[in-house]
């Protein structure tokens, strides 16, 4: 079985869709669409990746089916209950007296490594930013999602392998985003999340590819073939977007900090 996870163009975050750059992603990402093969296809609902898939979808004539675990990975944080996690997400904005939420991965790296639970497999379900958010919960309601239609395709969960129930070369494409996707590796791969949100940058338009891979009958774990490949947006002369990323050198303040 084959998996590609394709992020959506440079985002307009305000209006929920793609901006000029993020279109003239999308459409080279089209002229390539032809050449992935990209079997059955489920968008997130959300617009930036309806919007991305529309090009690609027409391009190859295929229609993709919405799922709502698809969109962006929602946990939020509530620093206002822990000193020690205002360190964690500085520069929070506030309400009033109250510090708003925030994105439970958008956490400084001083932080984070300090602390062993946030890069165990399972430990992070206790790290302190768990215990002041729903991102546990958030985290099992994804992935029991992807577990059930992984399941309808054959590859039924198995503590931490697929058991394969009907081996198949099918693929299925999933039009999304960068922190949902590292959610979904990170289950196939029984890793913390904490490690792919802060060690992967996948620019907009970017296919990762994973397969499996059944060395033993009935046994199967997913590899990756390619992460974050931008191979199209080169091919075509358009530099790839800084979505995604953080400054790479601190003093570059024309960078997102």
């Amino acid at each position: 079985m084959r998996i590609l996870m394709i992020r959506h163009g440079d985002p307009d975050y305000e209006h929920d869709t793609l901006t000029e750059k993020g279109r003239r992603e999308a459409a080279l990402l089209a002229e390539y669409a032809q050449h992935l093969d990209l079997g059955d296809c489920y968008v997130s609902p959300l617009g930036r990746a309806r919007d991305t898939a529309a090009y690609s979808l027409k391009k190859v004539k295929k229609t993709a089916v919405t799922m709502d675990w698809l969109q962006e990975f929602a946990a939020r944080v509530d620093i206002n209950q822990s000193e020690n996690l205002r360190k964690a997400y500085p520069n929070t904005k506030k309400e009033g007296d109250r510090y708003l939420p925030r994105n439970v991965w958008d956490i400084v790296p001083s932080f984070w490594t300090r602390y062993p639970e946030y890069q165990d497999p399972e430990g992070w379900r206790g790290c302190e930013t768990a215990r002041y958010s729903d991102m546990a919960e958030t985290y099992d309601g994804v992935t029991r999602a992807f577990d059930s239609l992984l399941e309808q395709y054959g590859y039924r969960r198995n503590g931490r392998y697929y058991q394969v129930l009907k081996e198949n070369t099918r693929t299925v494409t999933f039009f999304c985003h960068f922190g949902i996707s590292c959610v979904l590796l990170s289950h196939l791969w029984n890793m913390s999340p904490f490690l792919l949100w802060h060690g992967l940058a996948m620019a907009p338009t970017s296919v990762t590819e994973v397969v499996t891979e059944e060395r033993e009958q009935g046994i199967a774990y997913f590899r990756a073939l390619r992460i974050g490949d931008t191979g199209h947006l080169y091919a075509g002369g358009e530099p790839a977007s800084f979505a995604a990323r953080f400054c790479e050198t601190y003093s570059n303040w024309e960078q997102r900090h």
